[in-house]
């Protein structure tokens, strides 16, 4: 069974930074591509950025290119969001998700490719 698991939210402040985690069982986070994305109550979910299988290389959407970095851990089969200089507009609920259905391509912030989902974890910035 396919489990995705995010931690590492919380409430910040502008300009602080938060590191977000997305540990995985029942399948390995190297072999397909991971995204987080984010929502707010009320508006659609949002791309943030993804990291390809293999090599893994990365995406940012233009709103966190910059100041959010995506990395990935195969020991711990865990992949991080980095978000530095946190904005309030970054406040939502963080999602990570697991592209299996797409393969040997590179990742993409297209949230309907996502094949299985975590349960979140809000970050709030606010002063």
């Amino acid at each position: 069974q396919v489990q995705l698991v995010e931690s590492g939210g919380g409430l910040a402040q502008p300009g602080e930074s938060l590191r977000l985690s997305c540990a995985a069982s029942g399948l390995s986070l190297d072999d397909y591509a991971i995204g987080w994305f984010r929502q707010v109550p009320g508006k659609e979910r949002e791309g943030v950025s993804c990291i390809s299988s293999g090599e893994g290389g990365t995406y940012y959407a233009d709103s966190v290119k910059g100041r959010f970095t995506i990395s990935r851990d195969n020991a711990k089969n865990t992949v991080y969001l980095l978000m530095n200089s946190l904005k309030p507009e970054d406040t939502a609920v963080y999602y990570c998700a697991e592209r299996i259905g797409i393969v040997f391509s590179p990742c993409t912030l297209t949230d309907y490719e996502y094949d299985y989902w975590g349960q979140g974890t809000q970050v709030t910035v606010s002063s």
